[in-house]
């Protein structure tokens, strides 16, 4: 007569494929894909460069930040005063905008050598890669 097998197995196993089908999603990204701006990642050697397409804003109004090394989070905020003509208005979603993203980067990145341009609407931020030492750090052994 066969045995059966354990339920607490069969369980445990359904788990670590669930596990393994869901290692590959980026946890910042997840569900990010309705909300903020469309960017391009694109890899260059040393360094990453991200294009995120904002048109309608000012220099001044974009932030761009390095929370950790592998993360680059990129935020826009303008208000623009609205000259109500005469009339009745029904409707008026054009006083303030702001628009958010952070992109989970392939690479470890470093601050040095960051830099932002934005022009005709369009950002493009260069991200310098991290590279170990060639020579590596040494420890002293007692």
């Amino acid at each position: 007569m066969p045995s059966r097998s354990d339920p607490f197995d069969d369980i445990e196993r359904m788990f670590d494929r669930l596990s393994k089908q869901f290692a590959d999603i980026d946890p910042v990204e997840f569900g990010s894909g309705l909300t903020g701006p469309a960017i391009d990642l694109r890899d260059e050697d040393d360094q990453l460069v991200v294009i995120v397409d904002l048109p309608g804003y000012d220099a001044e109004d974009i932030d761009v930040t390095l929370p950790d090394e592998r993360t680059v989070h990129i935020a826009a905020e303008r208000e623009r005063e609205v000259e109500h003509e005469e009339g009745i208005y029904v409707r008026s979603e054009r006083s303030h905008e702001s628009i958010e993203r952070s992109v989970r980067l392939p690479d470890p990145v470093t601050e040095d050598g960051t830099s932002a341009a934005y022009e005709n609407g369009v950002l493009t931020v260069t991200l310098q890669k991290q590279h170990p030492d060639d020579e590596g750090q040494s420890i002293p052994v007692e």
